[in-house]
């Protein structure tokens, strides 16, 4: 009959095993969910600036990063709006107080920017990116790549039928006052003579369309010395 010691030997030794196992697993498997979700960053970047996938031409990986490098390219901002000379999005580390603006390029004409935005939904922080069209004040499209909202409720914002609602929408004013748009209870009547940056709300998630007013016209702050000079027609690229 064997010993307790050698059960517990023998226990040890298979957990340490398996752990290390697990940890290995762990390892490979970090690299290729980190590379998932960079490129799941890069198909939003994308689809805010009006890319999209068709039956012909599907969005694999490898697809993905092929549009990304032929179109897009990026710059850095510092916190006064400023173009930080030779860095790009990929030069940003965690914490630091820079912002990247990528920039959709077509026959060496740009035709949008693109930024990330977050911010305080209901029940969780949603990061998705909001993108404008080159004339600096209105909206090309919206997407979010990551939240917790509730399905059927303020889990519409990832929607197409929602973001496609901010299309064309300005987020200036008549006198080059920054605004935001608006998402609202119910439809936008079209003679409202502010529905030019106003959006049709999702019923029943008031709180989720209140903070993504809130935190969209933040970034937007953030990110407005920049857009003023696109608007009074720097260039940039």
């Amino acid at each position: 009959m064997r010993s307790n010691s050698y059960t517990l030997g023998f226990t040890a030794s298979v957990t340490i095993v398996l752990g290390f196992l697990l940890s290995l697993a762990a390892s490979a498997l970090k690299e290729q969910q980190d590379l998932n979700v960079q490129i799941d960053k890069k198909k939003n970047i994308l689809r805010s600036l009006d890319f999209a996938p068709s039956e012909e031409s599907p969005w694999t990986p490898e697809t993905v990063q092929t549009i990304f490098d032929d179109y897009i390219s990026s710059i850095v901002l510092d916190p006064n709006g400023t173009i930080v000379s030779n860095t790009t999005a990929d030069d940003i580390q965690d914490g630091a107080a820079l912002h990247p603006v990528f920039i959709k390029t077509m026959n060496g004409v740009v035709d949008g920017y693109a930024i990330p935005i977050s911010g305080k939904g209901l029940w969780s922080t949603l990061y998705g990116y909001f993108a404008v069209e080159s004339d600096g004040a209105t909206a090309k499209g919206i997407t979010f790549y990551k939240h917790g909202e509730t399905p059927g409720l303020g889990g519409e914002v990832e929607k197409p039928w929602f973001q496609n609602n901010y299309k064309g929408k300005r987020f200036i004013d008549g006198d080059g006052n920054l605004i935001g748009i608006q998402s609202i209870k119910g439809a936008v009547d079209a003679s409202d003579d502010e529905a030019y940056h106003k959006v049709d709300g999702i019923s029943g998630a008031t709180m989720t369309t209140k903070g993504l007013n809130q935190f969209l016209l933040d970034d937007l702050k953030i990110y407005e010395p920049f857009f003023q000079r696109i608007r009074a027609g720097e260039r940039v690229n």
